[in-house]
């Protein structure tokens, strides 16, 4: 496993101006590998597209729209039964007094629980676990670091402009970090800034 020390950029200009910075100090092309990463939950790693198969926060949402849509359907039925037996108006008043209230429970239902669940798990510590840091979006320079270079790679990276310094242990092949994972949560060496 290599080392490597990576870095955020706004732009490609500014990551090219921040590799010939690099060469000047005795890095090679074979040493810095510099791509694009995407938007966190744009990494098209499921057939239909999104990084993770359902949300985490989404848990438990399926079952407060049963009861939400079993509750109010059958309270609008009521209600619309009610009504009709009061006007003598037809069943479909109560059918479609269901059918919305249906709807407006399903609604109702999931969203109580997802964010119920939300709320409470706001404080906890197993909130970051379910939500691991993840990269911002934009340019990465990836620089495979020779042993006692790492510091001299930190600051010409910073002092280009490099955000979100991070260092990873990484298979470095022909040029490229072979096994990079955008999903994986980085280790960052300075305090990460903020999206920009």
């Amino acid at each position: 496993m290599s080392l490597i020390v990576a870095a955020r950029f706004q732009t490609f200009d500014q990551a090219t101006v921040a590799a010939q910075k690099l060469f000047a100090e005795g890095f090679t092309e074979d040493d810095v590998h510099t791509f694009y990463i995407n938007s966190a939950g744009e990494h098209a790693r499921f057939p239909l597209g999104g990084d993770r198969i359902a949300d985490p926060d989404a848990k438990g949402a399926h079952l407060g729209a049963v009861a939400g849509a079993s509750a109010l359907g059958l309270l609008f039925a009521l209600l619309g039964g009610l009504i009709a037996a009061r006007l003598a108006a037809p069943i479909l008043i109560v059918i479609a007094a269901a059918g919305v209230g249906a709807y407006l429970g399903a609604l109702a239902g999931a969203l109580w629980i997802v964010g119920r669940d939300k709320r409470r798990k706001q404080a906890s510590p197993r909130a970051q676990e379910m939500h691991p840091a993840v990269r911002a979006a934009g340019v990465m320079l990836a620089l495979h670091v020779p042993v006692g270079k790492e510091a001299l790679a930190r600051q010409v990276l910073r002092e280009s402009g490099g955000r979100d310094i991070e260092r990873a242990r990484g298979r470095w092949l022909n040029g490229k970090w072979e096994d990079f994972d955008p999903l994986k949560p980085p280790k960052h060496v300075e305090a990460p800034t903020s999206v920009a």
